[in-house]
């Protein structure tokens, strides 16, 4: 390797998802849709959570939660990475990076806590009902949310903090359409190896305390279940149960193998793969497979339906 350029960089390239012209148009309209179908389900069950009095619970408290770090979540990166697959290149500064990077981490953070959470919530509303109302109090729901949003915040800046800390050699050209933090550490001028130690350990605490909190809930929920003689009760408790997994799953799944599987074995493109995957598709999903077997949600979305049309019969 020949000597490298120690001045340092103030912009960053983002080398994109494409580089043919028709595929990034393309890409431009299919994420375009999916970003407005994101944002319209997840603040349509914020909105139909705060509307319907019979939703407010504390699982549909913490799933109002997840909905605002969904929304949150794409807008820090999806209008940009619009923007550039139309203008068909892409540079940010090290401002604008810094800043994209610490509110992707952050909130990613909080929404791995926040999963957690989920779990612990739903293993005391099924193993421990009559004392579920007083244990999971509103204020208790506030201060779960709170430590989740606070936990992101200060772990955003802990892992941003430690990759700018680092001098980079221009020009610096990431192989990625975002600012991703691994990416980033590679183009640093020195040897960044304790900083992806710092990282490795930080990213596995914040994968692996919530999965441990999540697989400890439902081992005793499953145990719970099966000595459930109520079969309307065991299929409300696995339709929930079942969403929540789902989406544990992909979350967890694309962050383990961003951030914490081993990278000598990850094939060029896979690093946009799993980004794609977990920046555009699952906060997608996350409000289909939440409603989509949901007899609450379905009777509240039910019940707006009906006062919209007598509101619309009024009118006329």
């Amino acid at each position: 390797m020949g000597p490298r350029n120690f001045n340092t960089s103030t912009e960053f390239i983002l080398e994109g998802l494409s580089h043919d012209r028709k595929t990034q148009i393309l890409l431009f309209v299919v994420i375009l849709f999916v970003y407005i179908f994101t944002l319209v389900g997840n603040a349509g069950i914020i909105l139909l959570v705060r509307t319907d009095s019979q939703l407010h619970t504390p699982m549909y408290f913490f799933l109002t939660q997840l909905s605002s770090v969904e929304i949150c979540y794409v807008n820090t990166t999806i209008p940009q990475m619009l923007a550039h697959l139309l203008a068909g290149h892409a540079e940010l500064s090290l401002i604008r990076c810094a800043l994209q990077m610490y509110t992707a981490l952050a909130l990613s953070t909080a929404e791995a806590l926040l999963l957690g959470v989920m779990a612990y919530d739903r293993y005391l509303a099924i193993c421990h009902p009559l004392v579920y109302i007083t244990a999971m109090g509103r204020r208790y729901q506030v201060q779960l949310a709170s430590a989740c949003w606070i936990g992101g915040l200060c772990g955003g800046v802990i892992c941003v903090s430690l990759t700018f800390s680092h001098p980079f050699c221009g020009p610096c050209c990431i192989k990625h359409f975002i600012c991703e933090m691994p990416m980033v550490l590679k183009l640093a001028c020195d040897d960044p190896h304790i900083t992806e130690i710092l990282i490795f350990v930080f990213a596995a605490i914040v994968v692996f305390c919530p999965v441990s909190v999540i697989l400890t809930s439902y081992g005793l929920i499953l145990l719970s279940l099966f000595q459930m003689q109520s079969v309307s009760g065991l299929r409300k408790a696995f339709s929930t149960c079942g969403s929540h997994l789902a989406v544990v799953t992909m979350f967890y799944g694309s962050a383990t193998f961003v951030y914490i599987a081993p990278r000598i074995s990850a094939a060029p493109g896979d690093d946009k793969q799993a980004a794609v995957f977990y920046l555009v598709v699952t906060p997608l999903l996350n409000p289909i497979i939440y409603t989509l077997r949901n007899k609450d949600v379905h009777a509240a979305m039910a019940k707006v339906l009906r006062k919209w049309r007598f509101q619309r019969k009024d009118e006329c």
